[in-house]
């Protein structure tokens, strides 16, 4: 017997850990409907630990465009932050081609002498950046910053990674075998507690599913204390879009090398307006065939 422990990334404005739930349910569903396949287990033995009100944005019931606005000028203030958002940054310019002359274009007005250079503590050239991204995708530059703030919180403040273990690792409460489907910043979560608590704790993982990881960037490999594959899970299955700029890369031997070697699928197509919603993820019918596989084989 097995369970199904989904693992969400940043919470959805306005909606309750239930709500949120049964979004994933309903969109899983739509895709095992496209290759016929009905949900394997009853929805007793799928668990959906929530940790959202752990991240909210700093100001509330603000637009996500403007919650990003006021995360990156407090990274100007918070060092660790500001090196995180800076190197992110440098590899979104390498990887997704961006010039200097594209990012002098979106460039905003300067009230005094134009300084042009690089860094979080130049607020001009930072919004530049995430304005020119921005037009690759829409919504995608603020995904970035927020992605930034999430992810310094959640690796530099104990009390926030604790908060947040403490609760996913509730999930694994029963002694039974878990399939784990992790989405954006729930990956690093996801990926972190299996690999640190996992083993210790007696977790049988025959399968880790992560969706629109960011694991693979380096700005973030590197702050994860070493890349290993946890021993607790079995195989690794990871998904993206490619033109999901919160999964810049997959975790294939390149980005995140791991013995044995994750299995990738890197042609997605998410229909949401930013290429990263988990409906557009758990809408696929390949996906939707692995996370049912898992549980019923």
């Amino acid at each position: 017997m097995k369970e199904l422990v989904l693992i969400h990334g940043r919470s959805q404005q306005d909606k309750d850990s239930e709500a949120l739930k049964r979004a994933w349910i309903d969109a899983w569903g739509r895709g095992l409907a496209k290759v016929g396949l009905a949900m394997p287990i009853p929805e007793d033995r799928i668990r959906f630990p929530f940790y959202g009100d752990t991240l909210r944005d700093l100001v509330k019931g603000v637009a996500e465009e403007d919650a990003a606005k006021i995360i990156v000028r407090g990274a100007q203030e918070d060092e660790g932050a500001a090196g995180l958002l800076l190197a992110l940054l440098d590899e979104y310019i390498v990887a997704c081609r961006i010039g200097e002359d594209e990012i002098g274009r979106n460039l905003p007005p300067a009230a005094g002498p134009i300084a042009v250079e690089r860094g979080p503590q130049n607020w001009r050239w930072v919004h530049a950046v995430l304005r020119t991204i921005d037009q690759r995708v829409p919504g995608s530059g603020a995904l970035i910053a927020l992605l930034t703030s999430d992810v310094s919180m959640y690796l530099r403040k104990t009390n926030v990674r604790n908060t947040i273990n403490g609760g996913v690792g509730e999930a694994f409460d029963r002694p039974l075998d878990k399939v784990v489907v992790a989405h954006s910043l729930g990956t690093i979560v996801a990926y972190l507690l299996l690999r640190q608590t996992g083993s210790q704790a007696g977790w049988r993982v025959p399968a880790l599913i992560t969706l629109g990881s960011p694991l693979g960037i380096k700005a973030i490999r590197e702050r994860l204390g070493g890349v290993r594959h946890p021993a607790c899970v079995g195989s690794w299955f990871n998904a993206l879009d490619p033109h999901d700029v919160v999964a810049l890369y997959p975790l294939d031997q390149r980005n995140f090398r791991v013995v044995p070697a994750i299995e990738n699928k890197t042609d997605v197509h998410n229909r949401s307006s930013n290429r990263h919603g988990i409906d557009g993820y758990l809408e696929d019918p390949v996906i939707a065939s692995r996370i049912h596989g898992a549980l019923a084989g």
